[in-house]
């Protein structure tokens, strides 16, 4: 099996994509591995030399930060930590959102400033590469002491608590030792706080859900060009000359993708009687452009939290200093997540409005898209499920990161809320798929009303290849055995 070295080396979101695609092993690099133990070793010798308090270390946590603990209680505090902040509730994490908090953690746990273990990260890099997941439930994280209560539910398997999804089966934490014949992990001084303190929660979110939205923004654009066609549109808002005098980025992509997917389709070069088109088709390359600009800050961000060191305090063996400060805090995650959110429900927004317009009865097209309308309703109530999806998207877009309530008797007074932003979201996430397969089963639709004329060959491809799942409604049937079908469709292609 193919392996990913954890080293210092820069992890793009691509690379993560690649390791979960190709279902890479981790291993740690030479650089990693010493880095973490000149690091512990550094922290030992520290401790051994002076009884001077150092938060998390020899001290309690949050408002208790000033209360020092005795030497011979270090490891019992760790996992009291541990045990008392796991107070997750609500839905599970999903698993490959959980996968991805263990690959992140890892990585920031190798660049040698938290004094953890190597034995700690080596066990972490153990249920990755055999697929141990620990049991993690969505809410109790504000974002701000790093994600306390999701991390410390990812942590409990270590000293044999918890519970893990392991081989298709739900077992504790226990059990788990037993069955793989490991040994708990006695967590040294500060390394409760290292695995507890971090943004590694929201940024496995921010990271699926960047990798979802690359699949979105090219569905996107491809469902746009089969509306359009369906809808007999004209291409002249694509002309790069009206982008050059614009020239947002993504606008310019937008406009391109636009043109190469229509690119020799009958239907866009026949003769067309209306002047323009509604904006949900002729703003297609402003709309989709400015998120898909979005969705580029956004990575550039995520990148940076991905690739950084977020546990608190943080330990310097060169510069022989240990410091205690925010980096657990995720106000640069909750801000842009929040931000993406917003983008990509506008691209259910607009993807609503098209289809809209596609049942409107306009263009030569029947309405609802249904021969014998009236005896049969045909698409008039997919629309309705796109709208009711598209205002729940709306509030999903509250922004969480403009909210902070005071925690740990005020000692951490402000607090990001990402976790909230992250887990929307992945919910946003999921609306805009149901929103675009809709989208695709109407303007798949609508397209047979223009043959003899063919679309693009692209479009032509596409469609074949989905008729294969979903066939052409003629008279009424149960539809939503279409629209999980459709949904399937498109987000296993591409």
């Amino acid at each position: 099996m193919a392996h990913h070295a954890i080293s210092s080396a820069h992890l793009s979101i691509e690379k993560i994509e690649e390791i979960i695609a190709k279902q890479y092993s981790l291993t740690l690099s030479e650089e990693a591995i010493e880095k973490i133990n000149k690091c512990r070793k550094y922290l030992d010798d520290r401790m051994s030399a002076s009884s001077d308090p150092v938060y998390g270390i020899n001290t309690g946590f949050g408002s208790l930060c000033d209360v020092k603990i005795n030497n011979n209680d270090l490891e019992q505090l760790q996992k009291n930590l541990v045990m008392s902040h796991a107070c997750g509730t609500g839905e599970e994490v999903p698993k490959p959102i959980v996968k991805l908090m263990l690959l992140l953690k890892i990585q920031s746990l190798s660049y040698g400033h938290s004094g953890v273990q190597l034995k700690t990260v080596q066990r972490l890099i153990d249920y990755y590469n055999n697929d141990i997941l620990p049991v993690i439930y969505t809410k109790g994280s504000l974002g701000a002491s790093g994600d306390l209560a999701p991390l410390a539910h990812l942590s409990l398997p270590l000293i044999g608590m918890g519970e893990v999804e392991y081989k298709n089966e739900r077992i504790a934490g226990r059990e788990l030792l037993k069955k793989v014949n490991w040994e708990e992990i006695h967590l040294q001084s500060k390394e409760g706080l290292a695995l507890l303190n971090g943004t590694q929660f929201m940024s496995a979110y921010a990271v699926y859900c960047l990798i979802e939205s690359k699949r979105i923004s090219e569905q996107a654009d491809l469902f746009a060009a089969i509306s359009l066609d369906a809808f007999d549109g004209r291409t002249d808002a694509f002309n790069e000359l009206i982008h050059i005098v614009r020239p947002h980025a993504g606008q310019l992509e937008t406009a391109k993708n636009m043109l190469a997917n229509l690119e020799g389709s009958e239907i866009a070069a026949q003769k067309k009687v209306q002047v323009q088109d509604p904006y949900s088709f002729r703003c297609v390359p402003q709309v989709h452009g400015a998120s898909k600009d979005t969705i580029n800050y956004v990575r550039s961000v995520v990148t940076t939290e991905i690739n950084s060191v977020t546990d608190n305090p943080n330990v310097f063996p060169d510069e022989d200093k240990i410091i205690s400060g925010g980096n657990f805090h995720g106000q640069p995650l909750a801000l842009v997540l929040d931000f993406l959110a917003i983008a990509l429900a506008e691209l259910a927004n607009i993807s609503e409005r098209r289809t809209y317009q596609l049942i409107s009865g306009q263009r030569a097209l029947p309405p609802f898209l249904v021969e014998n309308s009236g005896l049969n309703s045909g698409f008039m109530i997919p629309q309705y499920t796109a709208a009711s999806i598209v205002s729940e998207n709306k509030q999903l877009c509250t922004p969480a990161s403009v909210d902070s309530i005071v925690s740990s008797n005020g000692q951490e007074d402000h607090v990001s809320m990402g976790a909230n932003a992250a887990t929307k979201l992945y919910r946003v996430v999921e609306n805009v798929n149901r929103v675009f397969a809709i989208e695709l089963m109407n303007a798949a639709q609508a397209l047979e009303f223009r043959r003899p004329l063919k679309s693009s060959a692209k479009i032509e491809n596409y469609i074949s290849e989905y008729r294969k799942v979903v066939s052409r409604n003629t008279v009424d049937r149960y539809l939503s055995d279409d629209i999980h079908a459709t949904l399937y469709f498109i987000v296993s292609s591409i």
